[in-house]
């Protein structure tokens, strides 16, 4: 089983407690960090290219089914938050994954693109696109790397209660974790030049093409990303299940385990991975 981190995040922060917990239940895991975070490889550092995020995980299973004591015919992917985007990209055209679950996901184009409940205009995505092509020429000119979007370092009266959740994560004991070489100030957040990407990137298209596959999406009830969650749900072809967790929010189920449906998923992929 391959277990992806959350967007912005490294293997440390919540694709630990998944791969530790369901190794506890007998599965054999493997949490990565995707290309251009924590310990893997790539310049410049937290880069975003959602295509090679997808590639990760095809080379994750590539690394996996030539273990020994593997069953590469027993392959199974859970993608969290931004992770569940980019495995189902990879899903769609890499069978040897044989279940798909994704937890708390985000559709990291429709985020970009559209923001969350549609909320940014074509005006205002346009003015973002021109911002980061500037971008592009300061740094081929050896100009100074600017970075955008993920988790404040700071809270006031005007922090908005979603960004008021990732920071109790990510910049409190909690799961705050700056990789080896890293900055404390530069984490969770993309590079401004290569973040309109996600704009180009379209995962749920052909979704129904993974099946016969089963795909499981959880999601709790309260969270504020459940959208995409629900629009997988909706595109993809049986087998696919919606399982909706009870008073919890998006980030909840990043790292609290007496919320995380681990029964439900060793439930899942033991029927699955048979």
């Amino acid at each position: 089983m391959i277990v992806g981190h959350p967007m912005g995040a490294v293997k440390e922060q919540s694709a630990n407690v998944y791969a530790a917990n369901m190794a506890e239940r007998g599965f054999v895991t493997l949490s990565l960090d995707l290309s251009f975070w924590g310990e893997s490889e790539g310049e410049p550092r937290n880069a975003v290219a959602p295509d090679i995020y997808s590639e990760d995980f095809s080379a994750a299973v590539d690394f996996l089914g030539t273990r020994p004591f593997v069953d590469r015919n027993r392959i199974g992917i859970i993608g969290i938050c931004g992770s569940g985007s980019f495995v189902i990209s990879a899903a769609k055209i890499d069978p040897r994954m044989k279940a798909i679950a994704t937890v708390s996901m985000y559709d990291m184009g429709a985020a970009n693109r559209n923001a969350l409940n549609h909320s940014l205009t074509l005006e205002q995505r346009k003015k973002i696109q021109e911002e980061a092509a500037k971008q592009r020429y300061v740094e081929f000119t050896d100009g100074e790397t600017k970075y955008t979007s993920g988790t404040v370092h700071r809270l006031d009266e005007n922090t908005h209660p979603i960004q008021r959740e990732f920071y109790d994560f990510y910049r409190t004991p909690r799961g705050e974790y700056t990789p080896k070489g890293g900055s404390p100030e530069l984490t969770t957040h993309p590079t401004l030049s290569s973040n309109v990407k996600f704009m180009n990137f379209y995962p749920f298209n052909d979704i129904e093409t993974i099946s016969p596959r089963p795909m499981l999406f959880i999601t709790g009830d309260k969270a504020h990303s459940r959208e995409f969650s629900e629009d997988a749900y909706k595109r993809a072809a049986e087998p696919k299940e919606l399982y909706i967790i009870p008073k919890a929010g998006h980030v909840d189920l990043y790292d609290r385990v007496e919320l995380i449906p681990f029964d439900k998923l060793t439930s899942f992929f033991t029927e699955h991975l048979k």
